[in-house]
């Protein structure tokens, strides 16, 4: 599926880079700020939708291709959990944060010791997931 008008694809030309900004700011800026890694990724996925509805799939693919972003939807769920772990190898509850990963300066962006790892990890999961599941059951070209 393409659309065929040049306002569409030029409108998502300029707008993608900052749709795709956002997202990841909303990511990184988790603790500090209204978003997370859930809207965050959910913004990043939509923008690679938009991506494919103006220009199509075929040249979606080439940027990220289905598989790509397939193993980026097990590696964020993967880096969810190992970040886990570590919090367990060192003796404590599963995603302890402050005594493994310490906590920075109240109010800057490293403030959150692990809550920030975690939310990227997020970030990428969800939104590797959107772009799957578009590939998958509606990307298919007519």
């Amino acid at each position: 599926m393409k659309f065929e008008d040049d306002i569409v694809n030029t409108v998502t030309r300029i707008i993608l880079p900052f749709i795709t900004l956002f997202g990841l700011y909303l990511i990184i800026h988790v603790h500090l700020s209204p978003g997370g890694g859930f809207s965050g990724g959910t913004v990043v996925g939509a923008g690679f939708v938009l991506f494919s509805l103006s220009f199509g799939i075929s040249i979606q693919e080439k940027k990220l291709s289905h598989r790509t972003s397939a193993l980026l939807e097990s590696y964020g769920g993967l880096w969810y959990v190992l970040l886990g772990f570590v919090a367990l190898f060192y003796g404590y509850n599963f995603l302890t944060n402050d005594p493994v990963f310490g906590l920075g300066q109240s109010g800057s962006l490293f403030s959150s010791g692990l809550v920030i790892l975690v939310n990227i990890g997020l970030g990428v999961k969800v939104a590797s997931t959107i772009i799957t599941l578009f590939d998958s059951l509606g990307g298919e070209e007519l």
